[in-house]
């Protein structure tokens, strides 16, 4: 494809919106996920000290 400016290569053939907006998409959960999972991971850490204070008394 050939484009003549850079409206046009944003625009994607009238396509530009599906396009970008799926580029959005990916790279908000890229950024959110590890956030999420090390969230995840503090919680369990802490249930399981949680417990373990538990089992001790």
């Amino acid at each position: 494809m050939n484009w003549n400016s850079p409206s046009e290569f944003f625009a994607m053939g009238g396509y530009g919106l599906y396009v970008w907006g799926s580029y959005a998409m990916v790279a908000a959960c890229m950024l959110v996920e590890p956030w999420l999972a090390a969230r995840r991971h503090r919680r369990a850490m802490q249930e399981n000290a949680d417990q373990h204070a538990e089992d001790l008394e």
